[in-house]
């Protein structure tokens, strides 16, 4: 279990990769990426293992980690829909706040402005390489980054209330069927644990680097950035993308136990329960 910790450091380039494709960017390397790839799968293997183990130890069922009697192979029940406690919504909410001043300026290059010191013709020049759909969608004046970023909002709201546990009616095909309970948690957790880890090294580097404890970042001279606004932007991602990854683990914490399967042979409150 020891190497838990090693495995899961390599899975943080997993957003990235994300972001980078789904802006059609292309891959920059297929190596780094089987490496992450490959450290998200040991890691997942590896926590379910100890989650196992830990049970066991416990007296618990290695299933449903709860005590009964008879074997492991009951009928698994599941809770009803429910919304997640005020206090996890309201830190999820102020989390994904961190966002705002990083969306801001992406948004004010887009639409033809300037921030930071630098200007919207150089950030359009030096984002001339991307892809067609990237292209298309800085013409509307949304920044592919903050796309992404919407839809990592979209992934914390549906965690946090009924909708997210049971398919609405705007889903025709699977209205009203429970929602497989993996479906949003893996990637929650995933992207959550990779973006929390990069946005807290750079809200701690930014500031250390402006006071000369750590090394400057290397200036982008073709954009013209200047000391000043580079330090800031690293500032505003990393509280956007350390933001927005706490908020995934809160409101994945929250759907995780509100969700949880038992066997049908432990004694719950009936009103909590429904046949899977």
């Amino acid at each position: 279990m020891l190497t838990t910790p090693v495995f899961a450091i390599g899975m943080t380039g997993l957003p990235a990769y994300f972001v980078t494709l789904a802006a059609g960017s292309g891959l920059e390397s297929a190596t780094g990426l089987a490496h992450v790839l490959l450290s998200t799968a040991l890691t997942t293997v590896l926590i379910l293992v100890a989650l196992s183990y830990r049970r066991r130890l416990a007296g618990a069922c290695p299933r449903c980690g709860h005590q009964h009697t008879g074997g492991h192979d009951a009928p698994l029940v599941h809770p009803g829909a429910t919304t997640a406690s005020p206090r996890t919504r309201k830190l999820a909410y102020l989390l994904m706040c961190g966002m705002l001043p990083w969306a801001g300026v992406k948004t004010i290059w887009t639409l033809g402005g300037d921030a930071l010191g630098i200007t919207a013709e150089k950030w359009k020049e030096s984002n001339s390489g991307g892809s067609d759909g990237a292209k298309a969608l800085a013409v509307a004046g949304i920044d592919v980054t903050v796309l992404a970023g919407g839809l990592g909002f979209f992934l914390v709201i549906g965690l946090m209330y009924p909708w997210g546990q049971v398919f609405p009616r705007w889903t025709p095909a699977l209205s009203g069927r429970r929602v497989p309970r993996l479906l949003p948690l893996i990637p929650a957790w995933l992207t959550g644990f990779g973006l929390s880890v990069y946005g807290v090294f750079l809200v701690i580097y930014a500031p250390l680097a402006a006071l000369g404890v750590l090394p400057a970042p290397e200036l982008d001279t073709d954009l013209g950035a200047t000391l000043s606004g580079t330090l800031w932007l690293a500032a505003f991602g990393g509280s956007a993308f350390g933001g927005l990854g706490f908020a995934l683990l809160a409101a994945a914490r929250s759907y995780a136990a509100r969700t949880h399967p038992v066997c049908a042979t432990v004694r719950r409150a009936p009103d909590r329960l429904e046949a899977p």
